[in-house]
């Protein structure tokens, strides 16, 4: 403590003294010292396997402020408080600052409720003093300590150094040729100081700092941009990292000693050497494959087929099934190595295994947390994805309809309103192909409904990102461009022939009037004939009725459009007998429309045709659900009878398992009984498997005549088998034990009483939880030798020897439980528990 006074004065109060001048900290030096300070400590805290992110909050408890100062000053401090309330943190940062007044240090103006607090100058603070104390303090060169001496051994070793002259500790480092210098110095190797150049501080800086981390294993404690954008550099900064080179470079003899040390105890360590390469492998193999699969599971590029989107779903639960396992069974195993090894390296006074960067068991962990986040959700959206591409087909198939129609349609619209024939026609004629414009503008206005649902389904396969939008795109962006230049060109045509008014006395209005009704009416034809070949999908006869109905609804329009069809046909009758009686020069044809008798009388026909396909395939699906729900009625009209027939059967053998009626051999005779009409039930078990086969080759997949399905009722069958067959098993074995002990059937009878008695709370096995109550086995081994002995480990029964010796094994009596009663073998078998439909 004397020498520690003795030094006070002159090494530590003066800059404790100079920081609490200094509270208010220049912000730029305030950012150099969180690095340097931070860095500072990781690299002596990662000899403990661990390292701080922020130097203000990760002190504040004070559990690594203390494994700090152990590290660096190589003792042990008290034990630490292992609470997290405030309480505890004060106590354990107070530890640590008495650790450091130990050692000759007064803290001035550093408490620990402001370390506690996060005060971060109070942080900065208290980790210079320890820096001052324990790494620049012993630093000697010729009779001068400390600072002095720190600034003595740079100054000799970069004089020869041309444009190098240290004489502080913030500006002379600035250039970076100082660092250089002190490298160049000692490693002459790994720097060509030749090549070096003043005024590029910069690139000096930044050579320096990347040579002295990556060769000489000092952490990189500054940016270059920090020290060359400041005015001043920290001067406590640039000590702290100085400080590093002088221990990396006076301690070279040091580890050389060290390392002829090591060689004469590496046979010792070979084996921790050999664990430490295990786990690096095994660290490498699985953070490699954790690397490869994150950006597959992360991959949500759909397919654009649907085998291709399930096969995805069937990589990825094979990923679950067969590759995740193991690699989480390696991950186990990689931290218990890990552990095992720190242990052996404990024991053997070696210094804890640092695995190499990126490789930590940390490292590990969150990769692994990456792999389960990325793996969150994949399979939801293989599945939605599933569902979108059978609407996407769906889509892209009536898109595809829809426009072949209407492009046919619009096929010659544009040459047509592009011709200028009336440039050369009769004044007649000028005033027909008015008439006949005015019908194409009914005509196309018809048809603006079918271009705006072209553009609805192109939209919404756009919005469900259809593999194939651009050319679902170009194709519809066609068809609207067309659209929009025959309105334009239809427009200009009216315009063209509305100037010629003279035209418009001699037109036919019966012309026109034909046209008008024929062009409607032509569209409602095409549109009908679309209806009538669409196709459909149900599932129940509600649906198919539906369908029916309108259908029906449909055909009672017939006769109204049957009425128009013959009055388009008499106008143009009656137009064919005005152009006979006064000698019409119109060519024979109707100038207003290109709809013809004949294509509208075969457009009918058509339609008619249609009808009675329409009426057979709805007939034919209605007749397809009526026979599904046939199928439905029957399977559940089984299901009923057998599921509580199945239910009753297990409670008359568990009622039968407790009932004192008759002897031994009676209630044997009886269960036997009952195993041969359970038999003999097994047919119907097979009739109802023949009917489940036929709905699901139907393809069914509800049903709402039963709560029953096929997996209830052969689990409740296995059950009802397996109990009469131990319950047969137990009486059996009570007979050999009683026969062998010699009881008779009144000792029988009243010790079945006694055992009913304390077995009530499962005396109904089958209507009450089947689990087995508390408490010990009513049988206790005190009975061994006596008259109730009858058997805890009896062999196979005679039941299974009668069956081959090789059926039914049953294990011994492990749970202390009674085999002289059914309910045990029962319950232990399973079959205690009421059987449900629903489980």
């Amino acid at each position: 403590m004397d020498h520690y006074d003795s030094q006070q004065t002159n090494d530590y109060m003066q800059p404790e003294e100079d920081w609490d001048r200094d509270l208010l900290l220049d912000p730029a030096w305030e950012k150099q010292q969180r690095k340097t300070f931070t860095a500072w400590c990781n690299s002596h805290l990662r000899k403990a396997g661990t390292q701080i992110e922020n130097i203000e909050e990760d002190f504040r408890d004070g559990l690594k402020l203390m494994l700090l100062l152990e590290v660096i000053s190589g003792e042990r401090l008290a034990k630490p408080e292992r609470g997290k309330m405030r309480v505890h943190k004060i106590s354990n940062v107070n530890k640590a600052l008495d650790f450091i007044a130990s050692k000759g240090v007064k803290l001035v103006s550093i408490g620990a409720e402001e370390i506690v607090d996060g005060n971060v100058k109070m942080t900065l603070g208290m980790i210079w003093t320890i820096i001052l104390r324990f790494a620049i303090q012993d630093i000697s060169v010729e009779e001068t300590s400390a600072k002095e001496g720190l600034l003595l051994w740079c100054q000799r070793k970069t004089a020869p150094y041309k444009n190098v002259n240290i004489q502080n500790f913030h500006i002379s480092w600035k250039d970076g040729l100082g660092f250089c210098a002190l490298i160049h110095r000692h490693r002459p190797e790994l720097i060509d100081y030749g090549k070096l150049r003043k005024d590029d501080p910069l690139t000096n800086l930044n050579t320096a700092f990347d040579v002295a981390e990556k060769y000489l294993d000092i952490p990189k404690m500054l940016d270059a941009e920090d020290i060359v954008g400041t005015a001043r550099p920290d001067e406590k900064a640039i000590m702290t990292y100085v400080s590093s080179f002088y221990h990396a470079f006076s301690g070279a003899q040091k580890a050389e000693t060290a390392a002829n040390r090591i060689c004469k105890v590496l046979a010792v360590n070979q084996e921790n050497e050999q664990l430490m390469e295990d786990y690096e492998k095994l660290a490498s193999d699985l953070l490699e494959w954790i690397r490869r699969t994150i950006p597959w599971l992360e991959n949500r590029l759909p397919e654009n087929t649907m085998h291709a989107m399930q096969q995805k779903l069937e990589d990825f639960r094979d990923y679950r099934r067969l590759h995740k396992p193991p690699k989480v069974q390696e991950k186990c195993q990689l931290e218990i190595n890990f552990n095992t090894l720190q242990t052996k390296l404990r024991l053997s006074n070696r210094p804890a295994f640092m695995p190499s960067e990126g490789r930590m068991v940390s490292d590990i962990n969150n990769a692994w947390g990456c792999l389960e986040q990325a793996e969150k959700g994949y399979e939801e959206w293989l599945l939605n994805e599933i569902r979108r591409l059978e609407r996407l087909d769906h889509l892209a198939e009536k898109f595809r309809q829809k426009a072949s129609i209407h492009e046919a349609w619009t096929d010659g619209k544009e040459a047509m309103l592009r011709q200028k024939d009336y440039e050369t026609a009769t004044l007649s004629e000028i005033k027909a192909l008015l008439k006949k414009h005015e019908a194409f503008e009914s005509d196309l206005a018809a048809h603006q409904d079918r271009v705006e649902q072209i553009a609805a389904i192109a939209q919404e396969l756009n919005e469900l990102d259809y593999y194939d939008s651009p050319s679902v795109n170009s194709r519809c962006q066609k068809i609207c461009d067309q659209w929009d230049n025959l309105g334009a060109l239809t427009q200009k045509r009216r315009e063209a022939l509305e100037r010629t008014e003279k035209l418009l006395e001699t037109i036919d209005q019966l012309y026109l009037e034909y046209a008008k009704r024929a062009a409607p009416f032509n569209n409602w034809m095409e549109g009908a004939m679309e209806d009538l070949q669409d196709t459909f999908i149900v599932h129940t006869i509600e649906e198919i009725q539906g369908l029916t109905t309108a259908h029906e609804q449909f055909k009672a329009t017939l006769p109204d459009a049957d009425k128009e069809r013959l009055a388009i046909l008499g106008i143009h009758n009656e137009v064919s007998k005005i152009v006979q009686t006064y000698h019409v020069n119109m060519a024979g044809t109707n100038p207003y429309t290109t709809i013809t008798p004949q294509e509208i009388n075969g457009k009918w026909d058509h339609v008619r045709q249609l009808v009675p396909r329409r009426d057979q395939a709805l007939t034919e699906e209605h007749a397809r659900q009526q026979h599904n729900e046939r199928l439905r009625k029957q399977f559940g009209a089984q299901a009923n009878v057998i599921g509580p027939w199945i239910q009753t059967k297990m409670e008359e053998i568990g009622r039968i398992s407790i009932e004192m009626h008759g002897t031994l051999e009676d209630q044997l005779s009886h269960l036997r009984q009952y195993e041969k009409s359970i038999v003999n039930y097994k047919p119907k078990i097979d009739q109802l498997e023949g009917d489940h086969q036929l709905i699901q080759e139907a393809l069914i997949f509800d049903n709402k005549h039963t709560n029953y399905t096929m997996e209830h009722i052969r689990v409740g069958w296995e059950q009802l088998l397996t109990t009469i067959a131990r319950t047969i098993n137990e009486v059996e074995n009570q007979i050999l034990t009683r026969d062998a002990k010699g009881i008779s059937q009144e000792q029988m009878n009243e010790f079945r009483a006694s055992f009913n008695h304390f077995d009530r709370v499962r005396a109904h096995p089958v209507l009450a939880d089947s689990s087995p109550s508390p408490g010990p086995c009513p049988c206790p081994r005190v009975l061994e030798g006596t008259a109730l002995d009858m058997g805890h480990h009896a062999g196979p029964s005679s039941w299974a020897r009668k069956r081959g010796g090789s059926g039914r094994k049953y294990p011994a009596c492990t749970t202390r439980q009674p085999v002289l009663m059914p309910w045990s073998s029962l319950e232990r078998a399973g079959g205690g528990r009421a059987f449900d439909p629903h489980l």
